[in-house]
């Protein structure tokens, strides 16, 4: 905190730390952006498994039901068999994707600087 700066912008609720912990995960930014990119706002689920190597099955599932319980994405169910299952950008999922585009075009843009990063010890990249 600097000299001066208003204590109250900063509290535990405010508007950064909230987004930041709505990102918390890499893979919300990432289902953001693949459904809407890749998708057009609607895929089945292991359609979005295999759009998002590295992802585990349970880790997606984990991620879909936050997801849901935020209001990014509804859940619907096909009466067929197998049942099929969707998941579908909300509204409110839609407005969360432009900030996702917009650091996602600059990492993009900008991978040298991606590259001058120190490695971070729970990195895979190699």
């Amino acid at each position: 905190m600097r000299p001066g700066s208003n204590d109250e912008e900063w509290r535990e609720d405010c508007a950064p730390r909230r987004v930041l912990a709505l990102f918390a995960t890499k893979w919300t930014s990432m289902i953001l952006h693949v459904l809407h990119a890749r998708h057009g706002g609607t895929a089945r689920s292991g359609v979005l498994h295999r759009s998002l190597p590295g992802i585990s099955k349970k880790m997606l599932t984990q991620t879909l039901r936050d997801m849901e319980e935020t209001g990014l994405l509804t859940r619907h169910i096909h009466s067929v068999v197998p049942p099929a299952v969707e998941y579908r950008l909300t509204p409110l999922g839609t407005r969360f994707v432009e900030p996702v585009e917009l650091l996602y075009t600059w990492a993009r843009q900008n991978p040298d600087a991606l590259n001058q990063l120190g490695d971070r010890p729970t990195a895979r990249r190699v």
